[in-house]
């Protein structure tokens, strides 16, 4: 009997016909889906299986729209609330700076920007074919506004790669240094900011600070320093004031990717330290400046400390997104935007030694050292409470030009 209603059964599914009353019921509705999908699978092996392709390439790519547009959103967004700026300032009105917040400014340095600087650097440095130099140098002056009438060699073609050109010498007469005032102005750029250094904190645009000692970083050793240190219970920028009636000054120079990439001596001093700090390579436009504390103080930068007629005295450069390298002349031993350093560190040399007591002397307007490009020079310094600067925030201004006097 089980086996008639077996074979009548298996006659059913060859007919069409299902016997809802058969013992093999459940048994043949088990053959059936099983059959269907072995007449679903691909008759040949190794053929992809192309309903599944689709659906796997769409999970794979949906997180590429959602970045875009988000970031997109985000892009946008910033530049209307620029727009918005410049707006108000156009009718007079002054902005207060909003700033970024914690995890804006985290997420911005987890960007890998020293490795797009290195090889950016590296990009820079390939040897561009001899007709390929002058519409690409033409293009970069175009878009930055590069006045070529001041380099030493005008000929395009003289520039082997990028690097060369950035780093171009400019006619001797092209500026002459200030003779009359006892700072001048070290490089080519725009003025940030200026005036006296209170409570220790550092103006980085206008209503924008940041911490003085976290800037320079604690006092080198008494060793190396010209003059003796004040006792570690006064402020940070009590101790650099060595003089009494002196006061404690600073003033930031922004290059400009068109500017002149080299800086000079600003003043007659001597240079006793460097200090190198390995930081991130965020950008140091000025609206970067009005938008995240403590930029600098985030980057890494060079500090060159010593002393000058008036006490103290600093230069600090700053590097930046694709401006990793900062080249001192006479310190052969220095290296940005090297992986062999590690954020959050320092590390020291001192032109102090038992041959040299005093340090590395400077001429006002002697070659300091040079960027790869654009970026931002940091002075600050110790003069006299009648020290005036001769400047106005924003303003252009060239290398050798008046920064200030007594």
């Amino acid at each position: 009997m089980a086996a008639s209603g077996g074979r009548a059964c298996v006659r059913s599914l060859r007919g069409g016909v299902l016997w809802r009353s058969s013992p093999c019921h459940y048994e043949s509705t088990a053959t059936r889906h099983f059959l269907g999908t072995l007449q679903k699978l691909p008759l040949q092996a190794g053929v992809r299986n192309f309903h599944t392709a689709p659906v796997r390439s769409l999970f794979l790519l949906r997180p590429v729209p959602i970045l875009l547009a988000t970031g997109g959103g985000y892009a946008g967004y910033r530049q209307y609330e620029k727009y918005r700026e410049r707006k108000l300032e156009k009718l007079g009105l002054e902005i207060p700076p909003k700033l970024a917040s914690h995890w804006e400014v985290s997420l911005y340095k987890s960007v890998p920007t020293r490795l797009l600087s290195r090889a950016c650097g590296r990009l820079n440095q390939v040897e561009l074919p001899y007709w390929l130099r002058r519409p690409v140098y033409s293009l970069y002056i175009w878009t930055f506004g590069v006045n070529m009438t001041e380099a030493a060699v005008e000929d395009l073609h003289h520039y082997r790669n990028l690097s060369e050109f950035f780093r171009r010498k400019l006619k001797p007469q092209a500026r002459p240094v200030c003779g009359l005032h006892c700072v001048t102005s070290p490089s080519d750029g725009r003025i940030l900011t200026f005036g006296q250094v209170k409570n220790s904190e550092v103006e980085q645009v206008k209503g924008v600070t940041y911490s003085l000692e976290s800037f320079l970083g604690p006092r080198a050793n008494t060793e190396d320093l010209p003059f003796p240190p004040a006792s570690s219970s006064d402020s940070f920028r009590n101790q650099l004031v060595t003089r009494e009636g002196n006061e404690l000054y600073h003033c930031v120079i922004y290059l400009a990717p068109g500017d002149y990439h080299c800086f000079h001596s600003p003043t007659d001093w001597t240079i006793s330290h460097r200090r190198h700090f390995p930081g991130s390579l965020m950008s140091v436009n000025p609206g970067m400046a009005r938008w995240i504390k403590e930029l600098f103080c985030h980057n890494e930068r060079v500090v060159l400390t010593g002393d000058w007629k008036h006490g103290f005295f600093s230069l600090t450069a700053v590097g930046a997104t694709n401006v990793g390298s900062i080249r001192i002349h006479f310190d052969r031993d220095l290296h940005t935007n090297s992986p062999r350093y590690s954020k959050g560190s320092y590390n020291d040399l001192s032109f102090v030694t038992h041959a040299n007591k005093e340090g590395i002397p400077m001429r006002k307007g002697e070659p300091l050292g040079e960027f790869n490009l654009g970026s931002t020079i940091v002075l600050i310094f110790e003069a006299p409470k009648d020290f005036n600067f001769r400047l106005k925030a924003g303003q252009k201004i060239r290398f050798g030009e008046a920064l200030g006097s007594l």
